[in-house]
């Protein structure tokens, strides 16, 4: 039985308006991280500690290492299945570039496709995982460290 055309026509409609939604909905989730610049001035309140790198680890191969990889190159298992593809947390260049107050917001608020940690992890956790980001860049350093 031939199609209607005025079906056709509401059909053609629809299939227009989900392609614009499915348009609208990838740009959208593909936005630049905006972190608020109070946010940019938190200092991490946890200083630097063996327990507190080894706290860090095991919830970041828990819940990170899957996208990020063992070492933050952003290498991880799932890594490809991403776009955008996971952040290399252990370039130095970028990480000198980044404030602890900002890792801390991104880990917190999470970003398509990263989660958002803030109720999953408490907020020494998060801070916790600041410091082992800020690890991966300096063992990736030449000097072996990382602007504070």
């Amino acid at each position: 039985m031939p199609a209607n055309p005025r079906q056709t026509k509401i059909l053609f409609a629809a299939l227009l308006v989900l392609a614009a939604v499915a348009i609208a909905y990838a740009v959208s989730e593909n936005r630049p991280w905006r972190v608020p610049e109070e946010a940019k001035q938190r200092r991490n309140p946890i200083p630097p500690s063996a327990a507190a790198l080894a706290a860090a680890k095991s919830i970041y191969s828990d819940k990170c290492a899957n996208c990020h990889g063992d070492t933050g190159k952003g290498d991880g298992a799932d890594a490809k299945s991403y776009y955008p593809n996971p952040s290399n947390l252990s370039d130095p260049s970028h990480l000198n570039t980044v404030t602890d107050g900002e890792l801390f917001y991104k880990i917190s608020e999470g970003h398509k496709p990263m989660p958002t940690f803030k109720r999953k992890l408490s907020e020494e956790q998060r801070w916790q995982l600041v410091l082992l980001l800020r690890s991966f860049a300096a063992a990736s350093s030449p000097a072996g460290h990382t602007q504070p």
